[in-house]
């Protein structure tokens, strides 16, 4: 039986290249061409049976036994793996406020911070899917309470890049200092916004997108409207499992993103090799113990910039492929991080479906 009907698409129809083709247009990424490149598939790898083919390679990052929960340490960032991969970790920073009483959205934050001066599409695409969670800050001319308390709008900040407004978010209390001692503005007060809300405004509006953190310098990314409608037309509207993987890991955490499988959406990796063969990516420890990478969004499968096509696949699908190849002993759920290796005999809910 197939995992999944659908073939991948043309490059032309990709989703991963019209991602990369809008984050292109940010300034601070490459021209089309070299986001195109980005998108290209990686070298032939491997492959195995589970329904469909699966390849992968060992990632020391994921832990080395079929137990292991953590990551071994991750590799030293080098020039062709970026920092946002290099330093993918399991658990979300328990870092939370860079200013005392303003808290920060830790993962926007940590992925802005590893950016380079010269962003790449896969670097920008790192950001956007860290921005779907949480909330992010806006810049109020005045004080936003008063101005809400008398019923008036609030006139946020913009800048402007070829012809079109940019609104200007922030991810935590630092980000603000920097845009105030940028601007020397201290007549503005900051104001908290549920991110997803916000980002719908703007992509119902006439704004080209945001632009975060623009103050602050390296760590700052300018995010065109038409990747922010590709984030927001995938998106699970209850935030389900990224919301859970960005919380402390308390000991229900397992079995609540695992309950949260069976019901939210979710995505596997798929190639199409030059032999025709279709695979979907796993995950090899260096014991060799196979697990099923899954994605809460296809962002999070773009941002390893492996050349990969997200495709949708439903939760009886799923189930009745883990429960055809014994050999997987689990699955890793967003790799790119903050990520959970979830062992077989944990994903009883999940393998239940259609039993």
């Amino acid at each position: 039986m197939a995992l999944f009907s659908r073939r991948p698409k043309k490059s032309d129809d990709d989703p991963s290249a019209e991602a990369l083709a809008s984050a292109a247009d940010d300034p601070r990424s490459p021209d089309a061409e070299t986001a195109a490149e980005t998108a290209a598939p990686a070298e032939q790898v491997p492959h195995v049976s589970i329904s469909m083919s699966t390849y992968g390679q060992p990632r020391s990052r994921v832990g080395a036994t079929a137990g292991a929960e953590q990551a071994a340490p991750a590799p030293t960032p080098t020039a062709d793996v970026p920092a946002h991969l290099a330093a993918a970790t399991a658990e979300a920073s328990t870092r939370i406020e860079t200013v005392p009483g303003l808290r920060d959205n830790v993962l926007l934050r940590d992925a802005l911070a590893v950016l380079p001066e010269k962003a790449q599409p896969t670097e920008l695409i790192n950001v956007a899917r860290q921005l779907l969670q949480g909330h992010v800050y806006i810049r109020v001319q005045g004080d936003a309470r008063e101005l809400l308390a008398q019923g008036k709008g609030l006139p946020t900040s913009m800048v402007t890049y070829k012809d079109e407004k940019y609104m200007l978010v922030y991810s935590g209390g630092a980000a603000l200092q920097d845009a105030v001692r940028a601007d020397g503005d201290a007549g503005t007060s900051a104001l908290a916004q549920p991110t997803i809300g916000l980002l719908r405004q703007v992509v119902s509006g006439l704004m080209g997108g945001i632009a975060v953190d623009q103050a602050s310098r390296p760590g700052s990314a300018l995010l065109p409207k038409a990747l922010l409608e590709k984030a927001l037309a995938d998106i699970d509207p209850e935030l389900r499992i990224k919301s859970l993987l960005a919380a402390p890991r308390t000991p229900e955490i397992v079995e609540r993103v695992v309950d949260a499988l069976t019901v939210a959406p979710l995505w596997i990796a798929a190639r199409k090799t030059e032999t025709g063969q279709v695979g979907i990516a796993e995950l090899r420890a260096p014991d060799g113990t196979r697990m099923l990478e899954l994605f809460s969004h296809p962002l999070e499968l773009l941002a390893l910039g492996r050349g990969d096509q997200p495709v949708k696949v439903a939760a009886a699908q799923l189930a009745t492929a883990l429960r055809a190849d014994p050999g997987l002993a689990g699955v890793v759920v967003d790799p790119a991080g903050p990520w959970l290796r979830l062992r077989r005999d944990q994903l009883h809910p999940l393998l239940a479906i259609g039993a």
